[in-house]
């Protein structure tokens, strides 16, 4: 019988893959259980598709955002239980730690803590949870740019975006376009050189095996191999997302209409890459 560890794992690459145990169980074994490389492994059999990213856990708290000025300020604050999480002491604790990262903008997050410890440690004690300040940045923005920002599902996610000339109303709809849809990169420029190579890997792996291409010249397989890349990532990319509002058009075509563009984008959600 597969022990507790094996099967955890299986799980955790099915909710990713959307694969079957079996083949979950082979790609592990095949390496060394690696969730990561399972998932290209799968990818490449051509038994998985593009795989959710990973973030999806069980961990409660809240993101919040606040513009004032020329900044902006998103936090991330966490605790065992969605019942802490909606308490009036916990979010007064999460506007607490928002106001002092807002005010005093610390150079790093270790100096944030340090500066709302005693708040961290009476919420704590009130709680009787686990309680964890997790992450802040601080946006700037010069005059005449714009903010967008978003708090969706009451501190679930919360976004910040920097436009390059002001315009609250458009604004307020990409901040929310970006809290729907998961935009991790600006432009398809903005990919990791590591990442963009993974899914390169994957996708002349999958062109290898296609025998409808096996007579087609290498020029023209890794150009497709080029495009499916381009695809995959693309999901990720904000300027070639469908717009939120009006799906008939992408967000590069609704930024060029406005004659704007965005300058950088910040999207907090809660538990995003924490370890279950």
């Amino acid at each position: 019988m597969a022990d507790q560890n094996t099967i955890a794992a299986i799980k955790a690459l099915r909710d990713r893959t959307g694969a079957g145990m079996m083949d979950c169980k082979k790609a592990l074994e095949a390496t060394g259980y690696d969730i990561e490389k399972s998932i290209d492994y799968l990818r490449e059999k051509g038994i998985a598709k593009q795989a959710k990213r990973a973030g999806r856990t069980a961990a409660e708290g809240l993101a919040l955002v606040k513009a004032e000025g020329n900044k902006a300020a998103v936090i991330e604050v966490n605790c065992e239980t969605d019942f802490v999480s909606a308490s009036d002491r916990f979010q007064a604790y999460a506007r607490y730690v928002l106001d002092y990262v807002l005010a005093n903008e610390p150079a790093t997050i270790e100096a944030a803590r340090e500066g709302t410890l005693q708040e961290h440690d009476d919420v704590a004690l009130a709680t009787g949870e686990k309680t964890e300040f997790r992450r802040a940045i601080v946006l700037h923005k010069e005059d005449g740019q714009g903010f967008g920002t978003y708090i969706h599902q009451k501190g679930r996610i919360s976004v910040a975006v920097v436009l390059e000339k002001e315009d609250e109303e458009f604004a307020h709809h990409l901040a929310m376009h970006i809290a729907d849809s998961g935009a991790v990169y600006t432009n398809l420029e903005d990919v990791p050189a590591a990442e963009r190579q993974r899914e390169l890997n994957i996708a002349k792996a999958e062109v290898a095996a296609d025998e409808k291409l096996a007579n087609k010249p290498e020029q023209v397989k890794d150009q497709i191999a080029e495009r499916k890349v381009d695809k995959a990532l693309s999901q990720y990319c904000l300027t070639k997302q469908k717009f939120l509002l009006d799906p008939t058009k992408t967000v590069e075509q609704v930024l060029a209409e406005k004659g704007n563009k965005v300058i950088t984008f910040v999207r907090y959600q809660v538990g995003e890459g924490v370890a279950a």
